[in-house]
């Protein structure tokens, strides 16, 4: 059955009929649990949202916050706020397209935006003015055949420096991402640089408008070297090179003379500043028991902001590089990221939980407790939902198959228990934090318990922790680490055999195709991949050049060059071992984990005469993120797994 995404009421339709058969309860009481669930649902994404990998940026001079927010309008959308709180936040772009912040220009005045069509991630760049919101002035041209990494505007404006795999004479869509400087008068592009290999890397230019460094792959899939080129392109030199395989990360300074370190070692990140007049690097905090995540210094400031994780939650501090001292900011709950100092002790921050939408606040450094923080964007202002009606994010630990300590979060409903849903995250390189999840809490509302494993491959949890995928490769242990937590909820009691769906994004798809193929019903009874890999040579094939490396890093090497692995390791293989029901979401303009994963696992179903359900979004790329769109996911969704637990 293909529900259509775009008649919401046939949707809702086939909630209430689902409802009717699966619950013994009177019509009347279906019906008004179906309502309570859509203005439940709609009240629930009527809150702001912004994303916990999407940090705001403070403008060149201090006075701004910007941001990308969510769920205030059909698609995301930019803001800005004044550093000082001021006055309310400022709407700076307003269209159907999902748009997304990119860089400042260094007056302050004006900053670049991206939009592509429909998540096909083709981007097109914009200037937007301050004084002038809601006009985007385009800088690239539309819908490119190419795919564009940051863009940075030149402190005289004329130019913008961006990342593009295209090639300069003949136009065409390349595997390398060229480095390139895009006069903003005549259009011309001038490529400064071409890595030997594909890699995802986003140039960054200097506050000077002089030098810009980026990364490069060419020696092994597993690391990043950073390069650094000039702004005429005559002096393209590595600077950082710690290993082959050794990634390395790194963000300039705002007086655009130094550089911000991030070297991975065999244990973890350290922390380093490198000189450009003399090519000096100073390290400043090498600790194993560190998890750093993010280093950077803030404009008009002396301090290095650290962000690391412990425990899937955030943990920040401020280096003072003059004093070589350090300050632990504690005291609050949630997590808190500085951004930058507006006056003596008081600082901006962003400020999220599981029970509270990322806020921008202002803070005092030496007074840090969460009653003394005053909002810049009062998500709840016009809330139609109240932070009581959340539900918290519960740790849950438990040991996997090799006995490797594994951590997620639990969210547990109040009323009554329809069954568990296992939420897998993407990547494999992220983790859930304590963070508001909007499907997660509709779910949760629904009366179910939601499982969100942190499995070994996930950040978060120490460098080796996030190594350890790399061992087995995808389709490891890193799915013993989700079953045998799914286990020890049994075993606890939270969840009951027979009662327990699996479902996520991306790798999270991935995983969801993992469980329904190799886990027993009693593990997993229902599976709803959302864009998810089936069949790992097809994703290699099709997915964007740039992000091949990252499969040769995860699998040890090219479709060709381990190709049972690749084999053994696609959910397209085990079909036949399908016993629970199964709901298959895609966008079907993913160029990431493209459709042609859906079209190829489509003709090993039919053939294993295994059934299924189909939810295709004609308007999404990779992931679903327009707000109709969502409503639609998620009651269907809730939906899917009431009827398969009935």
């Amino acid at each position: 059955m293909r529900i259509n995404e775009e008649n919401p009421d046939e949707l809702i339709e086939s909630q209430d009929k689902l409802l009717h058969s699966c619950m013994p309860m009177s019509e009347k009481e279906l019906v008004n649990k179906s309502m309570n669930a859509e203005i439940f649902l709609d009240a629930l994404l009527g809150l702001p949202v912004i994303d916990d990998e999407l940090w705001p940026q403070v403008s060149p001079d201090g006075r701004w916050v910007v941001w990308t927010w969510f769920q205030t309008g059909p698609a995301a959308d930019v803001f800005a706020v004044p550093s000082d709180g001021s006055s309310p936040p400022v709407r700076l772009t307003d269209t159907d397209q999902d748009t997304f912040f990119v860089s400042w220009t260094r007056n302050s005045q004006s900053i670049v935006v991206e939009q592509d069509q429909d998540g096909d991630e083709r981007v097109q760049l914009f200037r937007v003015d301050l004084n002038h919101p809601l006009v985007m002035h385009p800088l690239t041209e539309p819908h490119p055949n190419y795919y564009i990494q940051g863009g940075f505007v030149h402190p005289k404006n004329n130019w913008l420096v961006y990342g593009a795999n295209v090639h300069p004479r003949t136009g065409l869509e390349t595997e390398e991402t060229y480095i390139y400087r895009h006069d903003l008068t005549s259009r011309e592009r001038a490529a400064l640089a071409k890595p030997e290999k594909a890699a995802y890397t986003v140039p960054k230019l200097n506050s000077l408008g002089t030098h810009i460094l980026y990364g490069r792959k060419d020696l092994h899939p597993a690391g990043q070297q950073i390069w650094l080129v000039d702004i005429n392109g005559s002096d393209d030199r590595e600077i950082f090179n710690f290993g082959d395989s050794i990634k390395t990360y790194a963000d300039w300074h705002p007086d655009g003379s130094r550089v911000v370190l991030l070297a991975e070692t065999p244990t973890h990140y350290k922390v380093g500043i490198w000189e450009l007049g003399n090519s000096a690097v100073h390290w400043l905090v090498d600790d194993p028991a560190r998890d750093i995540q993010a280093a950077f210094v803030p404009e008009n400031s002396q301090d290095i902001v650290i962000v690391e994780d412990r425990q899937g939650r955030v943990s920040s501090s401020l280096f003072n590089i003059n004093q070589m001292t350090e300050i632990e900011m504690t005291g609050y709950e949630g997590n808190l990221i500085p951004l930058a100092p507006i006056t003596g002790e008081k600082w901006v921050g962003f400020y999220y939980s599981a029970r509270q939408p990322g806020d921008i606040v202002q803070f005092d450094r030496a007074d840090i407790f969460t009653s003394t923080f005053t909002s810049f964007t009062s998500p709840w202002k016009a809330a139609e939902i109240q932070q009581e009606q959340l539900a918290s994010a519960e740790d849950f630990n438990w040991q996997s198959s090799d006995g490797l300590e594994i951590h997620g979060w639990l969210y547990r409903p109040s009323g009554d228990l329809h069954g568990t849903i296992v939420y897998v995250h993407g990547g494999p390189n992220y983790h859930s934090r304590d963070y508001l999840n909007p499907e997660i809490q509709f779910l949760v509302s629904q009366g179910f318990n939601v499982f969100d494993p942190n499995y070994r491959g996930s950040t978060g949890y120490g460098l080796p922790f996030q190594q350890a995928i790399l061992e087995d490769g995808w389709g490891g242990r890193e799915q013993d680490d989700i079953r045998t937590g799914i286990e020890a909820l049994i075993h606890k009691g939270i969840a009951s055999p027979n009662r327990i769906g699996i479902t996520g994004t991306s790798y999270g798809g991935y995983s969801s195709w993992w469980a329904i193929t190799h886990f027993p019903p009693e593990i997993v009874a229902a599976a709803a991949p959302i864009c998810g890999m089936t069949d790992l040579v097809v994703d290699y094939e099709t997915t964007r050049p740039d992000l091949r490396p990252f499969s040769i890093e995860m699998m040890g090497g090219t479709p060709k060059q381990v190709p049972e692995l690749y084999r053994q390791r696609s959910p397209l293989n085990f079909v036949e071992n399908i016993k629970g029901k199964l709901l298959i979401v895609q966008g079907a303009n993913d160029p990431n984990v493209t459709p042609e994963n859906v079209t190829t696992v489509l003709g090993a179903l039919d053939r294993n005469k295994i059934s299924y359900e189909l939810l295709v979004f004609e308007d999404e790329g990779h992931g679903i993120h327009k707000l109709k769109n969502k409503r639609t996911l998620y009651l269907r969704l809730a939906a899917f797994f009431k009827e398969a637990f009935s």
